[in-house]
């Protein structure tokens, strides 16, 4: 194998726990049923944590913690002293870079938004906000707790106690959704004017209410219309598209998602949570943690290796897929040298692949740097595919 460079390395944190499961929502959430067991679970985080650290330490030694992202769930059910508490553990464990980013998803609802300078002073840096819609029916049939006017609210709250960035979570595409609709609900978030907007079409996954019951949404046409006019507006309001639903003013990217899709390291720690860390010898291990509540806590403290549910090599054969399927999300160009210290690999490993691509006009080449061109984007899956082809 040969030596990777460490890349950034970043840390997910995971909070299972909702007032209610959305009927989209694929993500490994659960309805409360009861009070959250804070004290406990946050003593379960750390001590994942430590796990980790003593069972991947020649990995993670000597290095920082560029980003931190607690998502969810909903994050903002858990207590601002229990989120300080977390991160003076994690940071008593690894060292904090000067300029970390520490993110927090919340719902915004009052009780949340009013915590919000409170999740300041604990260390978070950055909130994202998710607000979905500003329109009640569609609200209410997308399971959401909140109204608009508590939306606005947070929204204004998030400028005024001092993070560094906020998001704005925005979907389109919603059930008997109309194109204006949809354009309305953007021109309310481009007003509010957060630094950084995620503004996604609504898909049905499986494992959904929405999948067993799937409403009616736009039309294909309805929605690539949707998508040209929202894209225009959200440019002419200088936002700057960064990665396939991220938007942003220029600085404001969202650094824990740049790290994700420029294939960097992460330790994963929560329910469900997925890490992926680089090792000098050339190694990349996945892993995966326990993901049920119940599982994960009955783990705390009952096991050498509590919360771990899989660990996995990427296998050399597998890793210029794993490579491009990140790093294609993003706008930005891709440079050659992070393929070959991110995977070990030499660019003729897929040098094939890439007289294909650009031949089929997907991607063009520098000396330095490939791109996704607009064709390479509609034909994505296409492209990705050609690169499961390669191996040794």
């Amino acid at each position: 194998m040969s030596q990777l460079t460490p890349p950034p390395l970043g840390l997910y944190v995971h909070i299972p726990w909702c007032v209610q499961k959305c009927p989209y929502c694929d993500f490994n959430s659960h309805a409360l049923k009861g009070d959250i067991p804070e004290q406990v679970y946050i003593d379960a985080l750390l001590e994942d944590l430590d796990t980790d650290l003593n069972e991947y330490s020649s990995s993670i030694q000597s290095r920082s913690l560029t980003s931190i992202f607690i998502g969810g769930g909903t994050p903002s059910l858990i207590s601002p002293q229990q989120i300080a508490r977390l991160l003076n553990g994690v940071q008593a464990r690894i060292p904090f870079a000067t300029d970390i980013e520490v993110t927090m998803e919340a719902n915004p609802g009052t009780i949340e938004a009013e915590r919000f300078a409170q999740y300041v002073d604990a260390g978070i840096t950055r909130i994202s906000i998710g607000v979905q819609s500003f329109e009640q029916q569609k609200l209410e049939r997308l399971g959401r707790i909140h109204g608009k006017d508590e939306a606005i609210n947070a929204a204004n709250l998030a400028h005024n106690i001092g993070l560094n960035s906020f998001n704005l979570d925005l979907m389109h595409g919603l059930p008997v959704q109309s194109i204006e609709q949809a354009l309305t609900d953007l021109d309310k978030a481009i007003e509010l004017a957060p630094p950084h907007l995620s503004w996604y079409q609504l898909t049905i996954e499986p494992n959904t209410l929405f999948y067993s019951k799937t409403p009616v949404l736009p039309d294909d046409d309805d929605l690539w219309d949707i998508f040209e006019r929202g894209h225009q507006k959200l440019t002419d309001a200088g936002y700057v598209q960064y990665e396939i639903s991220g938007y942003s003013k220029p600085g404001y990217q969202c650094q824990h998602n740049l790290n994700y899709w420029r294939f960097g390291d992460y330790l994963g720690i929560g329910c469900g949570s997925h890490g992926k860390l680089s090792f000098s010898d050339g190694q990349i291990l996945r892993t995966t943690k326990l993901k049920h509540p119940r599982g994960y806590l009955s783990a705390y403290q009952n096991m050498v290796k509590p919360y771990l549910d899989s660990v996995q090599q990427v296998a050399m054969e597998d890793r210029p897929f794993e490579f491009f399927m990140n790093r294609f999300r993003l706008i930005e160009p891709c440079p050659k040298q992070d393929f070959i210290a991110t995977t070990g690999l030499e660019i003729s490993v897929i040098q094939d692949t890439i007289e294909w691509a650009k031949q089929k006009a997907y991607l063009t080449e520098t000396d330095t740097h490939w791109q996704v061109t607009q064709k390479g984007k509609l034909f994505l899956n296409d492209l990705l595919e050609a690169f499961m082809l390669d191996d040794e």
